[in-house]
């Protein structure tokens, strides 16, 4: 994986560790068309961003494994 999207996703997590954000939030700050910046596909694909519906709102956090991975 490339320096750039691990120190992206470094700032995704972080950015997510002080709370849990709405998708649609997540979506626009962090979605990209850009195949070689896989952002959020790799964060989901790692296991390490959870997805959870709330009142009828889907928010999104981090899971044990993103928290391991700050902590690394």
């Amino acid at each position: 994986m490339s320096e750039t999207v691990e120190a992206l996703l470094s700032d995704l997590l972080h950015w997510l560790e002080t709370r849990e954000r709405p998708y649609s939030e997540v979506m626009e700050a962090w979605r990209t068309s850009c195949p070689r910046l896989p952002v959020w596909e790799e964060a989901t694909d790692r296991g390490l961003v959870s997805r959870t519906r709330v009142g009828g709102e889907l928010l999104v956090g981090l899971t044990q494994a993103g928290r391991d991975y700050l902590a690394h």
